[in-house]
């Protein structure tokens, strides 16, 4: 199997009752998404997204790829959120946290996921002398932070190709009828493809909103949903187990260990190029779940790194908290620790041990040590670090998301939350219309 659980080290600390309760309401979760009476049930085109897709559009997304890759050295994806979380996690995971260093096509940026001058000042420079192209993704248009960044790369465009030439630069990626963006680049005439209306941001990897930056990238774009549509198929099972369908499982058991009281999940890593992806799994499931004063609080670390930091608090602190180890069962590296004649360092008993092997070690000696400190550890082992497995992760994960809200008593696929800072942030910047809410907010800033 592509993807499989083990509970051994999480399951002992979750009493008959917890585990029993738990189960019968994740299975009222799991016909709420099935047959569409949940909350937000609009929202659910992810759940078969790996088989009903747009053909035409797909086609057009890898000439549109092809095309970039051809022509340009710099590709710039704007966005925030999901809008551009997945396709860098999918790209990390696969490819390299250095990929720009070592790509064997454009080097592909992230802009308008953060509000600093600095960061796009410095992106502006990598620019200088090099055929540039953007990808601009965002429902509306009217986000903050990537409605700025399209402005400022656009001029950039503007002046390095003159307002006839930009078209062959700029895609964007918006609604499909309506919306600020969508009319611009009509306008425009701007190559357009599309967030469709029933798959919310966070769950939107495999389509355009992913894959025209994951296909820029080099990345095997008929692979990864491939791999996804192998996961919809295995997982269309009401049984839940590890060996049925680890992703009710997992659900199950990081609710009923949410109800014994471990209210932080910590997803961890053994290997750097999970950094992103762990940010990916972090606005899933932190977005889907946190609502109405509950919800798991989804952290992260990246080990062995990290056991020389947050591994201390892990091991001895506050016990509110439990492990989901995402396991990478094979490696595409054979690299040895060398032999050292002088062994300095005493390491020599070390030496032509692979260090695929050596994390490995690292691995089950932290399961253990945590484990013994009070901390359960869920381990997800995934066969090997190829688009196929991280197609069946990707739709794994959100499975298990969907799921876990519902049995949370939550909408997963909403995010009210997140519009409280916008309102703010508009008020305070003087957007028409928002008067009497920025005189009240300036007022409680400037109380002494």
């Amino acid at each position: 199997m592509i993807l499989s659980l083990d509970d051994r080290f999480a399951k002992p600390f979750i009493n008959d009752y917890f585990y029993d309760t738990t189960t019968v309401d994740l299975r009222k979760a799991i016909r709420m998404l099935r047959t569409g009476t949940g909350a937000g049930y609009t929202m659910r085109g992810w759940l078969t997204l790996p088989e009903d897709y747009d053909r035409e559009e797909y086609a057009r997304i890898k000439a549109a790829a092809a095309k970039i890759r051809k022509n340009c050295d710099v590709f710039i994806v704007i966005g925030i959120g999901g809008s551009y979380l997945g396709s860098r996690a999918v790209t990390e995971f696969i490819k390299s946290p250095r990929y720009n260093l070592v790509a064997d096509g454009p080097q592909v940026f992230f802009s308008g996921c953060n509000i600093s001058g600095s960061d796009m000042e410095q992106l502006a420079r990598i620019c200088k002398d090099r055929e540039v192209s953007i990808n601009v993704i965002s429902k509306s248009g009217t986000t903050t932070e990537p409605a700025v960044a399209f402005r400022f790369f656009r001029n950039l465009l503007l002046e390095k190709y003159g307002s006839k030439a930009i078209k062959d630069h700029i895609f964007v990626t918006t609604d499909r009828y309506k919306g600020t963006l969508k009319n611009f680049s009509t306008e425009e005439g701007y190559e357009t493809f599309v967030v469709p209306d029933d798959v919310g941001g966070r769950f939107s990897v495999l389509t355009a909103v992913g894959l025209l930056p994951l296909a820029v990238a080099g990345v095997d774009t008929d692979a990864l949903p491939a791999g996804a549509g192998q996961a919809m198929t295995d997982l269309d099972t009401d049984i839940m187990s590890p060996e049925s369908n680890p992703a009710y499982y997992y659900a199950l058991i990081r609710n009923a260990l949410y109800r014994i009281g471990k209210s932080t999940e910590i997803l961890v890593g053994y290997e750097p190029y999970l950094f992103m992806f762990n940010e990916w799994w972090k606005q899933l499931f932190g977005e889907s779940e946190g609502k109405g004063g509950s919800g798991l609080y989804p952290a992260s670390v990246i080990n062995s790194t990290d056991l020389h930091s947050l591994g201390q608090y892990i091991q001895a602190g506050k016990r509110m908290i439990f492990e989901t180890i995402v396991n990478i069962n094979s490696s595409d590296s054979d690299l040895e620790v060398p032999y050292d004649e002088a062994n300095i360092d005493g390491l020599n008993f070390l030496a032509g041990k692979k260090l695929f092997d050596l994390n490995a070690t690292a691995m089950k000696a932290t399961v253990l040590a945590h484990y013994d400190g009070g901390v359960p550890n869920v381990i997800l082992n995934l066969k090997d670090r190829t688009e196929y497995s991280v197609g069946y992760l990707i739709y794994f994960f959100e499975l298990a998301c969907a799921v876990s809200g519902y049995t949370l008593g939550v909408n997963p696929f909403d995010q009210p939350g997140v519009e409280a800072y916008k309102k703010n942030m508009f008020a305070l910047l003087g957007k028409p219309g928002y008067e009497e809410t920025a005189e009240a907010l300036n007022e409680r800033l400037n109380k002494q």
